[in-house]
């Protein structure tokens, strides 16, 4: 990711800035409306509430302290005469599909909130040419770059960058606002060090999304492969992807894995300042055993996969690599040993995703998908992730499940997350994903979050001994 550590040098110098001060049913340089305490260095903006600058701005850095109360929720317009320009949000709370602060509305929307209700956080906003970059505490959450063509739906059409007022607004609940500053910036203000190129978004399917309020979020996402977590933090905020970011949890995998609970403990700090979605994927069949339940359930959710399963030989069989994948009976009874083993796995451990889903051995079996999951075997597996809730990940990297299964799963009423699981930095933008949201009519109300988790409910002693359960074929 470029340093975005420097955004304001060569482009203070000789400006004004528009500070807060008390000046009866002003404050110097705004004009206010509706319920407004004024109470010594702060503002009190009741749901209602709003603060219009008297100047207008193009370029220009904007400086704001909030508190926000709890389910409060507020923005700030720039760029506008009040129906144009871009809109920046202010809502905290719990990861439940609703946009949260920081978010670039409409072009760059956000699900997890780097803020926290009833504590001050500081808000930045700069606009220099056509660079729109937003951080949170200190963290860049949004660097956008207006394309000369952008993709804009009607609703949206004025949602362009231009001269006009800065508005503050409260939508719902209580906020306080001290320490506001906005200081225009020179008319040719650049700093290329700090911007991300701009998208074709003529051909980008992550902004037609974005435009929609349609949660757009890659839930599996792996450091690895020489992706670290300062590019996967450009990658998403660049390409309009949220990004769920988790490491492998367990044995026998691929990439960094997490061995106890002080390594999970470690690499949340890591990761927990970034605005990424953190998730942790089980690996092997004995990852339950590994963790305790008070450190998984550190992570905004679980998931796992059948990859790994104990075949009628009590051999532990990866069936992604072909050595591994033993057809002892014939290729329609190992197909049913891996849908004995999927139930299995997820009755017994505490996902709330299934991953890589309806995955079949590369060698001889996937090239024939659909005669191995037949309708039958699918309904199976769904019958286990009905009971327990638990969401079916569709996979940009494999293409699966396929779309039939996604209808099947769709027809039940069930939720969805899309993943990628990558190898390296170069995985692409959700695109299988993306197209089977417009082919199926996947609509954003059946999208899986942190919030709909089953997971302190599960009958089941997750914690117990997996080698001890009977596996039946």
């Amino acid at each position: 990711m470029k340093n975005f550590k420097n955004l304001l040098k060569a482009s203070l110098l000789g400006m004004a800035a528009v500070c807060l001060a008390s000046c009866g049913d002003t404050v110097e340089g705004w004009n206010l409306k509706g319920t407004i305490e004024n109470n010594a260095n702060e503002l009190t903006l009741k749901a209602g509430a709003t603060m219009t600058s008297q100047e207008s701005f193009e370029n220009f850095n904007l400086k704001v302290k909030f508190q926000a109360a709890e389910c409060a929720e507020a923005s700030i317009k720039f760029a506008t005469d009040g129906t144009s320009g871009y809109e920046v949000l202010i809502k905290n709370g719990p990861q439940d599909g609703s946009r949260k602060t920081g978010s670039l509305s409409h072009v760059r929307n956000l699900y997890r909130s780097l803020a926290e209700d009833g504590e001050w956080f500081d808000l930045e906003i700069n606009v220099r040419g056509k660079n729109i970059a937003v951080a949170v505490n200190g963290t860049d959450v949004v660097c956008y770059t207006e394309p000369e063509k952008p993709f804009r739906t009607p609703e949206n059409a004025k949602q362009l960058l231009g001269k006009g007022n800065a508005i503050i607004g409260v939508q719902a609940g209580q906020m306080l606002i001290k320490d506001l500053t906005v200081t225009a910036l020179a008319a040719d203000a650049t700093n290329p060090n700090d911007t991300l190129p701009a998208i074709d978004e003529q051909t980008d399917g992550a902004i037609r999304m974005q435009q929609q309020d349609f949660p757009l979020i890659d839930m599996h996402v792996h450091l690895k492969g020489g992706l670290t977590k300062e590019q996967a933090h450009g990658m998403s905020m660049n390409y309009g992807i949220n990004y769920g970011v988790a490491p492998n949890a367990g044995e026998g995998g691929v990439g960094r894995m997490l061995a106890d609970d002080a390594e999970v403990r470690s690499y949340l700090q890591e990761v927990k300042p970034l605005p990424f979605l953190c998730g942790v994927q089980g690996e092997g069949r004995k990852w339950t055993q590994t963790f305790s339940q008070e450190a998984l359930n550190e992570f905004d959710y679980l998931f796992t996969d059948a990859m790994t399963i104990i075949d009628a030989q009590g051999r532990n069989s990866r069936i992604y690599k072909p050595e591994e994948v033993h057809y002892d009976n014939g290729m329609d009874a190992y197909m049913d040993q891996i849908v004995d083993q999927t139930c299995l796995i997820l009755e017994n451990e505490p996902a709330d995703i299934f991953a890589n889903a309806f995955y079949l051995p590369e060698k001889d079996m996937n090239l024939e998908f659909d005669k191995y999951w037949t309708d039958e075997r699918v309904n199976r597996v769904l019958d286990v992730m009905q009971k327990w809730d638990i969401a079916l990940e569709i996979s940009a990297r494999y293409k699966i499940p396929s779309k039939r299964i996604i209808k099947m799963a769709k027809d039940r009423g069930m939720k969805f997350t899309f993943g990628t699981n990558n190898v390296d930095a170069n995985f692409g933008r959700l695109e299988y994903c993306i197209e089977c949201v417009n082919e199926l009519g996947i609509t954003k109300d059946m999208i899986w979050f942190p919030t709909m988790t089953k997971r302190p409910n599960h009958p089941v002693n997750i914690y117990n001994d997996f080698s001890k359960i009977k596996m039946q074929y």
